[in-house]
């Protein structure tokens, strides 16, 4: 059975009309399909125009206001300074392969800490203790794994990007560029992407 997209229906009145329960939601309500891993598209009920990634930025604005926030300012003003940068694509592209990095990180170790519990406690507090005290080197190491994954994915898309860029501008003869440690990189093959 495929699954449905559930639809919700903005209307002028900034009220949300969730069209599968046949009552008006809250942005509470919308956060929850959201941690259900609910599917849902939120439409102007007049334009039909997407209105999907405003409400989801509404609801994170919500929370950063609301406790313990994720963002710091130095990092929304550097996520400022990438719109309308030549950078802007691949920014989202390099934070969404690094939030499912880490979303990855985070599923493996806890499919290592449901061996320890019983689902809902643990099954023994000193057989616990015992599991951090390994599991703590493993986490770092994934982190570091996880950063260097990470350099390493924003320099290849770095690169693609000085690439697809020496190949539009080709005929300008730009100089074999040189990397930090003053040796020339290899120019790219033009016969292969």
């Amino acid at each position: 059975m495929a699954e449905t997209t559930r639809l919700i229906k903005k209307y002028p009145n900034r009220r949300l009309y969730d069209t599968q329960t046949s009552s008006y939601i809250t942005l509470g309500d919308v956060k929850q399909l959201v941690l259900a891993n609910e599917g849902f598209q939120v439409l102007d009920a007049k334009s039909g125009e997407d209105l999907t990634r405003s409400i989801l930025l509404q609801i994170i604005l919500e929370e950063e206001t609301a406790g313990a926030p994720i963002f710091t300012s130095a990092m929304l003003a550097q996520i400022i300074r990438f719109y309308g940068n030549a950078m802007q694509s691949i920014m989202g592209t390099f934070l969404e392969k690094n939030l499912q990095a880490f979303i990855d990180i985070q599923n493996s170790f806890q499919d290592q800490g449901k061996s320890v519990t019983d689902g809902s406690q643990f099954a023994n507090p000193e057989l616990w203790a015992q599991f951090m005290s390994v599991q703590t080197p493993v986490i770092q190491s994934m982190m570091s794994n996880y950063i260097d994954q990470s350099k390493n994915m924003f320099v290849q898309m770095q690169d693609q990007f000085q690439n697809q860029t020496r190949s539009l501008f080709s005929n300008f003869g730009f100089p074999n560029p040189v990397d930090l440690t003053g040796a020339a990189r290899p120019k790219p093959d033009p016969t292969k992407k």
